[in-house]
């Protein structure tokens, strides 16, 4: 399996690392606008060919998958480039910051006959795991309620690096970038969306977008979930967690890439004496996944097993941050 990769920034780096640890996979080329990024990429990992031209890299014969690490509104018109090229698409979180443009991908990606997936890696920790597990199993009963906190800390430096940060054309705000994988869980635990309310706001950050938001959902099944959302916590990131209160147990993760279970109490004692401590340690906020994530990638090409998040379900917590943002726009309830 030969692999491209465009956008050589600070995410690369989980990426290329993953590839390296894949039997029979290689990375064939890489690309940057910027000529000293992608220098030193090949540089770093041994990539044999690199190049400024995203259209170069992708006449690469060799390549049979390209993954998209450029800005988030880039990534649907990088996907279709590929996809037209015969490549499959790997695109990170999220697969764009227009439902529409998500949309043309994952057209694209079906009319020309190759898969798409988006990296949501953060459903792959373990903690995650036994979570999503005890919910399918029925171990909560009823759902009643979801709670998601995101209190990180981004200073005015932090957008400052790039002028695409920030932007509604690129970038998003809070939900769309740094919240997103929180996002992505809270729907992926409740399941389908009913509506959702939401306030957002810029309240100290010197970007387009938000830096601070709230929002209420109302799933199906009666449960409802509130995301709070801030990039402004003092002096540093101070939490990131979600609490699952249902009928039959409590369960809060946390922890700097929801990797820890802080509290896990269910009616039934065998499902109780699972875990009482931490899950597992990890020193990034991106989690265990890329690795794991990588080798589902592969599998499902090669073996035709079962991606794990491909084009469709990526749209489902893209579609659910859309809808927070009209909601603040229009200041009412969003239905889905």
């Amino acid at each position: 399996m030969g692999i491209g990769l465009v956008g050589c920034g600070r995410i690369s780096k989980n990426h290329f690392e993953a590839i390296r640890k894949i039997p029979n996979t290689k990375i064939v080329g890489c690309c940057d606008i910027i000529e000293e990024r992608a220098r030193e990429a090949a540089n770093t990992y041994d990539i044999p060919y690199w190049t400024t031209n995203y259209e170069e890299l992708l006449k690469q014969e060799e390549i049979d998958l390209i993954s998209i690490c450029t800005p988030s509104g880039l990534h649907p018109e990088h996907g279709i480039m590929a996809a037209n090229h015969g490549k499959h698409v790997l695109t990170e979180k999220p697969m764009g910051v227009k439902l529409t443009d998500a949309d043309k991908l994952i057209e694209a990606c079906d009319e020309n006959g190759v898969r798409l997936f988006v990296v949501l890696q953060n459903r792959l920790n373990p903690s995650i795991q036994m979570v999503k597990k005890a919910i399918d199993n029925g171990r909560f009963g009823k759902l009643y309620m979801i709670v998601a906190n995101v209190f990180w800390s981004r200073p005015q430096a932090y957008y400052d690096l790039a002028d695409w940060r920030g932007t509604w054309a690129l970038d998003g705000g809070a939900f769309c970038n740094q919240a997103s994988h929180y996002v992505d869980l809270v729907q992926w635990f409740g399941g389908p969306v009913t509506s959702v309310m939401a306030q957002t706001d810029t309240l100290a950050r010197k970007i387009e977008a938000e830096d601070t938001g709230a929002a209420m959902i109302k799933f199906d099944s009666g449960c409802i979930a509130t995301i709070n959302v801030s990039m402004l916590t003092y002096p540093k990131n101070f939490e990131g967690s979600i609490t699952i209160i249902g009928e039959k147990g409590t369960v809060r993760v946390g922890g700097i890439a929801v990797n820890e279970i802080l509290y896990w109490k269910f009616s039934d004692k065998e499902i109780e004496l699972i875990v009482s401590r931490p899950v597992a340690h990890t020193d990034s906020v991106y989690g265990f996944g890329h690795d794991a994530y990588y080798e589902n990638v592969i599998n499902a090409i090669t073996k035709g097993e079962s991606p794990l998040v491909d084009g469709r379900a990526g749209r489902k917590s893209l579609a659910l941050i859309e809808a927070i943002y009209l909601s603040n726009r229009d200041q009412k309830a969003v239905t889905l």
